[in-house]
């Protein structure tokens, strides 16, 4: 692609050497990836500065650097390109490289604190099963009509976005579910995407260590929607406090979902089992194969985007009735011995409560729920405390472990976290480091109609320990431990 097209609606502030004809075969932000004809972005990241790197993406052969800051050394062979923000200038040349897909697509970005990968997840197979080609983009993997890819970030970086909707578009895909992370908004990765739908999930406890306070965290959830067009649609939690905030400047049509108050989209559980739920949206009754509260308030938005979408309500209760659970979401075994174990992703203190209190309202008082749980390393550390604290408040008997350490000592979490254990709880919290452990202690001390629950890491199948993955599944754990004790 030649410069000049490559460049359309990029805020440019300065030029050297410019040539618009020049001709450019790839973008790259790590000069890694840089081969001959690439035009490299210098990109402030939290942890490297990209504009160290320009030297070496000219050696592998740039032909072109976008940047903030001009380099004080000047190539007479390499065209400069000075930008205010190169976040948002690498957004607007992915989507000119790839001749804007969004465009091409119904996309639709699932934002919010918890729920996001259970929405997006479900709504692509909700249209898979109405016989649309679909896409996603998740959490737990990308899927481009039925082939998928694993997933890398909750929200890809802009170019990885827009190949990947650019393969969507070559496959006729229709429709496109999309998880919009608070990181994903603030990096600008969602720039310059043409959207025809954002909900809003809910908003609690997470990702202080990035944005450092709520108001901050909340105020970059609230840009996506100020974002959206007037053609498309913005559905929002009512239930969550800040569910109205999300929609005070957007220019996009206002829909709102809830089970407590009025809305658009009103949710109602009718009847509830470990084997899903009798609900009643908006006049409608149907019976679902998902459980708990917050499952509930899932659907009344995938209800609600599909009503948004268009799709004919017999055929969307139909479907409905025929999703299946997301992988690591409330995911449910029983052992031979009538031991019930759940594997959830719950790795906030709202999510945790929420699992626990769906288990609680599902089983009665003669019940243990024994939970093992942990927190992630370099992340926020203020949730350590208060998710301990939850576990110990509403299970019989609670074994913290470790979660993904990444490069922290997994000792020092576990102490931040008996931090939040009042002494009237002590007698139910054990500590054990090694997670493997933890979950067979648990199994062990589990018997018939008793609940495991295992939480934290859910779909993921590693363990991080001083920046090391090695392979570490949850699911497999427990199968592997009951089939043990069952001998």
């Amino acid at each position: 692609m030649e410069l000049k097209d490559l460049l359309k609606k990029v805020a440019v502030l300065n030029q050297i050497n410019f040539n618009e004809k020049v001709e450019v075969t790839a973008i790259a932000f790590d000069s890694r990836k840089v081969i001959k004809g690439t035009l490299f972005v210098a990109q402030k990241g939290v942890h490297v500065d990209g504009h160290q790197y320009i030297s070496k993406a000219i050696e592998l052969g740039a032909v072109a650097v976008v940047c903030e800051e001009i380099p004080s050394e000047i190539n007479d062979a390499v065209i400069y390109i000075q930008v205010k923000n190169a976040n948002e200038a690498l957004a607007m040349l992915a989507a000119n490289f790839y001749d804007h897909p969004s465009e091409k697509l119904k996309l639709v970005g699932v934002t919010g604190t918890n729920g996001k990968t259970t929405i997006a997840s479900l709504l692509y197979q909700l249209f898979d099963l109405l016989g649309y080609k679909t896409g996603l983009l998740s959490t737990v993997k990308v899927v481009i009509d039925k082939n998928e890819f694993p997933a890398t970030h909750t929200t890809p970086d802009s170019l990885a976005i827009n190949k990947y909707m650019a393969a969507m578009v070559s496959v006729g895909v229709d429709y496109c579910f999309m998880e919009v992370s608070s990181h994903g908004i603030h990096q600008e990765r969602t720039f310059g995407l043409d959207f025809n739908g954002g909900v809003f999930t809910n908003i609690t406890h997470d990702h202080l260590d990035y944005h450092k306070t709520f108001s901050e965290y909340r105020d970059v959830k609230k840009s996506f929607f100020d974002h959206l067009s007037k053609s498309a649609f913005a559905l929002t939690n009512t239930d969550d406090k800040n569910g109205m905030v999300m929609l005070q400047n957007t220019k996009a049509l206002k829909k709102t979902y809830s089970q407590k108050t009025l809305a658009d989209y009103k949710v109602r559980i009718l009847e509830k089992s470990f084997s899903g739920m009798l609900l009643q949206i908006n006049q409608h009754e149907v019976w679902v194969q998902l459980v708990g509260g917050f499952n509930a308030s899932n659907l009344g938005a995938i209800y609600g985007v599909a009503c948004e979408l268009g799709v004919d309500e017999v055929e969307l209760l139909t479907a409905l009735s025929q999703l299946k659970s997301v992988d690591g979401r409330f995911q449910y075994q029983v052992s031979k011995t009538g031991i019930v174990s759940v594997v959830d992703y719950a790795h906030t203190p709202d999510a945790l409560k929420n699992i626990l209190s769906t288990i609680k309202e599902m089983v009665n008082s003669s019940v243990n729920i024994i939970t093992v749980v942990g927190c992630g390393g370099d992340r926020d550390k203020t949730k350590r405390p208060k998710m301990a604290a939850i576990a110990a408040e509403l299970s019989t008997q609670v074994i913290l472990t470790s979660d993904n350490p990444r490069t922290e000592d997994p000792n020092v979490i576990l102490e931040e976290m008996e931090a939040g254990i009042t002494a009237d709880k002590a007698y139910k919290v054990l500590t054990i480091s090694d997670r493997k452990q933890a979950i067979k202690t648990a199994c062990k001390l589990a018997k018939k109609e008793d609940v495991v629950l295992v939480a934290g890491k859910g779909h993921e199948t590693y363990q991080e320990i001083n920046g090391e993955r090695t392979h570490f599944d949850d699911k497999e754990i427990l199968i592997e431990t009951f089939e043990t004790l069952n001998r």
